[in-house]
């Protein structure tokens, strides 16, 4: 009979985690009394409950702990056991994981409307992470868990998610960021979201130590109107600057290489430039009077429309200018000379 009731009494109480899923477990005691001078093993991940016939007792943190009266004062008081009488008790044993839960999902089930100072009144949806521990085993059991055995991270997960969408929006709301400026503030926006969300978990006894916006979608017009705005933006003075910089430091790269000074480099390329333009120009108009002499020519060819022949004035200036051209060192002299003589053949 002794040896019946010895192995019916507990003598160590203890929590060997098998996943990392689980946020409190009940210890199955299987209706047996607890050994009074029972060994209880809390490891750094854990916490303990004891509950005196549904009565919140002592909590017990990370190390080994003897349940006898002397470090029981809240149960010794439960059990008015004033003179530390030696006698197995009784009490529903929780374990809480303290650890952190990591890489939670949230999301917005509908879209959210925010006001947006360019593109008006538009919706958005957006998704994350979040990480949580349990702070306050007492508030924890009494307000959320209740006399479950077992209970999962994705029960609570699923009931945060309910939280998280509105407060995502009252966030979004207070900052006022543009929805053009939304993807450059994702941080920002989780700094401000998380005492929002505290306040509704501290009731529960629970901590959000980190929250994180992964992406904010918009619909397919917004997108479109977006990357209008976008464009849009490129051509801005401030943009504008940014290239002209861009163009004066390349310009002092080439210079570099080429031994010149940056500023005279970037005037002869320049000058080159205009150069081109006004021979290209020449040239057209040159072409321009000849078409119309060689368009007379061959009698069964298409006819082709003459353009008037220049005046004498004209020829004159075109003279003066392939002179300038000759003095830049756009033309040699063959080509000056070659040039020259047609212009003079039309006066």
């Amino acid at each position: 009979m002794f040896g019946f009731i010895k192995n019916e009494l507990l003598e160590v109480i203890e929590w060997k985690e098998d996943s990392n899923d689980v946020v409190l477990w009940k210890f199955p005691d299987k209706e047996s009394n607890i050994k009074y001078g029972a060994q209880l093993t809390v490891r750094e991940s854990q916490m303990a409950l004891f509950l005196n016939e549904g009565q919140m007792a002592d909590v017990y943190f990370a190390g080994r702990h003897q349940l006898v009266t002397e470090n029981m004062p809240i149960m010794t008081t439960l059990k008015s056991w004033k003179y530390g009488f030696n006698s197995p008790f009784k009490c529903d044993v929780y374990f809480v994981s303290s650890r952190q839960f990591t890489n939670m999902k949230w999301g917005t089930p509908n879209p959210i409307f925010i006001k947006d100072p360019e593109a008006g009144r538009i919706q958005i949806r957006a998704f994350g992470v979040y990480f949580i521990r349990i702070k306050d085993p007492k508030l924890f059991y009494r307000e959320y868990a209740g006399t479950k055995d077992i209970m999962y991270i994705t029960e609570l997960e699923d009931t945060l998610r309910g939280l998280i969408a509105p407060k995502f929006a009252e966030a979004l709301a207070q900052s006022g960021v543009s929805a053009f400026d939304i993807y450059a503030n994702y941080s920002a926006l989780g700094d401000k979201i998380t005492p929002l969300l505290q306040k509704d978990l501290d009731p529960f006894g629970i901590e959000l130590t980190k929250f994180q916006i992964s992406s904010v979608s918009f619909p397919p017009e917004v997108e479109a109107h977006l990357n209008e705005l976008s464009k849009l933006n490129m051509t801005s003075d401030q943009n504008m600057n940014k290239m002209d910089k861009f163009a004066q430091m390349e310009a002092m790269k080439e210079s570099a290489k080429h031994g010149m000074n940056p500023q005279t480099f970037q005037n002869n390329q320049q000058q080159g430039f205009m150069q081109q333009m006004m021979m290209n120009q020449m040239m057209q108009n040159m072409m321009n009077g000849q078409g119309g002499n060689q368009g007379n020519q061959g009698g069964n060819q298409t006819p082709v429309v003459n353009t008037p022949k220049p005046t004498a004035d004209e020829i004159i200036a075109s003279l003066e200018k392939l002179g300038k051209l000759k003095e830049m060192g756009v033309l040699t002299q063959e080509e000056f000379d070659k040039k020259k003589a047609e212009l003079l053949a039309q006066l």
